[in-house]
Order: C-alpha cells, then sequence, then structure tokens
C-alpha cells in the first residue's frame, strides 16, 4: 500500500512538466519567439490565417532533434510574428515521408 501511494505521488509531482507552453506569435517579436522555442526546448506556436482571420493556425515547434519523436527530425518552418511575416523556426517532420519520393 505504501508503495503505491509513493507512486502516486511521484507520477502526481512530474504531471506539470510534461505541460507544452503555447504562444501567440502575432504579439511577439521574431527574436522573442525563437527564444522562447529555445528557452522550452519545444512549444506550441498559434497564430490567424491571413485568408481566414477567424480560423486559428497552430503546430509545434521545437529547438533540435532532441524535441522530435522517433523516426522525425527538425525542418526549417515560419511563422508570421508582430515584426516580420517569416520568422525562422523548425518543426517536426515525418522522415519516412522523404523517402518515399526517392524511390
Amino acid at each position: 500500500m505504501k508503495s503505491v501511494l509513493l507512486a502516486l505521488c511521484i507520477v502526481s509531482i512530474s504531471f506539470p512538466a510534461l505541460a507544452i507552453s503555447r504562444y501567440n506569435v502575432q504579439t511577439m517579436t521574431c527574436a522573442a519567439v525563437q527564444q522562447a522555442v529555445d528557452r522550452d526546448g519545444a512549444a506550441i506556436l498559434r497564430w490567424q490565417s491571413a485568408r481566414s482571420p477567424s480560423l486559428p493556425i497552430y503546430d509545434r515547434y521545437v529547438r533540435n532533434t532532441l524535441f522530435c519523436d522517433r523516426g522525425t527530425y527538425p525542418e526549417r518552418a515560419y511563422v508570421p510574428t508582430s515584426d516580420t511575416s517569416q520568422c525562422p523556426v523548425h518543426r517536426c517532420v515525418d522522415a519516412s515521408f522523404d523517402q518515399s519520393f526517392s524511390d
């Protein structure tokens, strides 16, 4: 019984560490977005669609390969920020998708 309680305490303490930060990039500068991703390792970046302003667009962006799942790698992507329309960041993409076209 004591071991079950100890395990539950340990698990409940670790849950906040699993949370991922979310940022609205249209209110941030490019440098601030890049700094947030570097600091957090991975973050959800969100902005409004240019074609349909009521449509939110978001994805998960990462600092490096360590924050990508197995079989994926970081690829350069761009998000719109308050000071530029193309702020360079990285997002994880499936490695097998690229290889399927090389055969």
